[in-house]
């Protein structure tokens, strides 16, 4: 109780501009309300460290006390990962204060995030996701929904939250692709036979099973009629990865990764891909075409009689 009450404490000194900071965040920025908090579950850290360091208001913190920090989580043990997010953190809140008047200087700006090593996505095989594409084999309203929601996430590339908020206005079955959004642009994304096929079976009847009432939009639907929620669909792909004997820990993004080097793998142009998945940068669409290359040269050192 004591700890929490010296967190308490030491939030209070600054409460109000994290306060506005977040403010600021939801309003000018439109940022999440998870984003939101992860920014306040930052910075009342921080706080409650620089209160213990005796720092009684904004003009005192320096840039050494914030390195201090820095070497704090890092010597506490934290990954690399949620130092970098507690080093986004001041950056941006700092910047806010300096930029609204509210602090003579930046004391976070010459804070540099540790480097992080870029663990490669785990990706399934064409014969895995084939098997795991078939599990829902059934001809029951929820199996025709799964096989849909499999068939179209594999096809596309999207990702989970773009699948369980697509509109039903969305799906161009005649035409052959989904418009999908997200917070700043949309794009066309085509789709092939399987998942047409499975879409129309969804459409053509499933969907009118499931759905709760009749003038709901969204696309996919659970058992009970509401908006697919991320983790309904994610305890499903668990369920048949299970299934389907694949022992690796796949979550959902785990197919699009598998959609985009399969892709790669075929020839399509990385800019075409770099499209389809909704990258800003080429340089994130990369790293698909550096794991095809990693995997034709394990294939390669396999099969061949003098690899």
């Amino acid at each position: 109780m004591q700890a929490e009450d010296e967190a308490e404490k030491g939030f209070g000194f600054m409460e109000q501009e994290i306060l506005g900071f977040i403010d600021y965040l939801h309003n000018v920025k439109k940022t999440s309300n998870n984003t939101e908090l992860s920014y306040k579950r930052d910075l009342s850290k921080m706080v409650s460290f620089l209160y213990g360091q005796g720092v009684k208001s904004i003009g005192e913190i320096t840039e050494t006390q914030l390195h201090a920090y820095v070497v704090f989580l890092t010597k506490s043990g934290f990954a690399t990962t949620t130092v970098s997010r507690s080093i986004a953190s001041m950056k941006a809140f700092f910047h806010y204060l300096f930029k609204e008047g509210k602090n003579s200087s930046d004391p976070a700006d010459n804070l540099k995030s540790p480097k992080i090593e870029k663990k490669m996505p785990a990706i399934l095989s064409p014969e895995e996701v084939v098997r795991l594409l078939e599990q829902p084999r059934g001809n029951a309203p929820k199996e025709i929904r799964d096989r849909a929601m499999l068939e179209l996430l594999y096809a596309t590339g999207i990702r989970v939250s773009e699948l369980i908020h697509l509109k039903v206005t969305d799906v161009n079955l005649t035409d052959g692709y989904i418009l999908c959004r997200d917070a700043s642009k949309e794009r066309v994304i085509p789709i092939g036979g399987k998942a047409k096929g499975a879409m129309g079976s969804y459409l053509s009847g499933a969907r009118d099973a499931m759905v709760d009432m009749k003038e709901e939009k969204v696309l996919f639907v659970n058992c009970s009629g509401q908006p697919m929620s991320r983790q309904g669909f994610w305890k499903l792909i668990k369920s048949y990865a299970k299934k389907a004997g694949i022992e690796a820990d796949i979550t959902p993004h785990t197919l699009r990764h598998s959609f985009a080097v399969h892709l790669v793998e075929n020839g399509a142009d990385l800019r075409a891909v770099q499209e389809m998945l909704g990258h800003s940068d080429i340089s994130t669409t990369q790293i698909y075409a550096n794991m095809s290359h990693n995997r034709l040269k394990e294939v390669y050192a396999k099969a061949h009689p003098r690899g």
